[in-house]
């Protein structure tokens, strides 16, 4: 028996009736009209369990911002904030705060990045609140922190100076 003689005796035994070919078409009909229905139904699941996931982790958020503010009914938390972010003290307690020298530098010694750019060699953060610090602590009157070189503000009268 030759292989060609198979294959055309296979295809000479299929029959197809009207009744196969209108089955098949309906077949047809029903894949082309239901596949993008279940695909927005396959996406509409995946978004809602997304959704589910999001809601699940924002409850979970909830209950956490809830503890936080349960803390703030104890007067001993509420307390203990004032006195670490505050610098809150009671009556008759006194508050140290160690301020460090003005000579003591807190720059790093680096080589410039290159000849017209250079890294400035203080910590003017440090600098600002040592200085409003000193200003607020300070024993001293007006009149001695005043120096005479002082440029007035603009909301001060200059005080004449003498001339001989």
């Amino acid at each position: 028996m030759p292989d060609g003689s198979a294959p055309e005796r296979w295809l000479s035994n299929i029959r197809l009736s009207s009744f196969t070919i209108m089955m098949l078409g309906l077949l047809v009909l029903g894949v082309i009209v239901l596949a993008p229905s279940l695909k927005l139904l396959i996406q509409q699941r995946s978004e809602i369990a997304n959704l589910q996931k999001s809601v699940e982790a924002q409850k979970h958020e909830v209950s956490s911002l809830k503890g936080q503010v349960a803390r703030w009914d104890d007067p001993a938390y509420i307390e203990a904030q004032a006195r670490n972010r505050l610098l809150f003290v009671f009556p008759g307690e006194y508050s140290f705060l160690v301020i460090p020298e003005s000579g003591t530098g807190f720059g790093t010694e680096t080589a410039p990045i290159s000849k017209h750019i250079q890294t400035t060699q203080i910590d003017w953060v440090q600098s600002l609140t040592s200085s409003i610090l000193k200003a607020g602590l300070s024993t001293e009157t007006k009149s001695e922190l005043v120096s005479p070189t002082t440029v007035p503000g603009p909301g001060s009268t200059p005080t004449p100076t003498p001339t001989k």
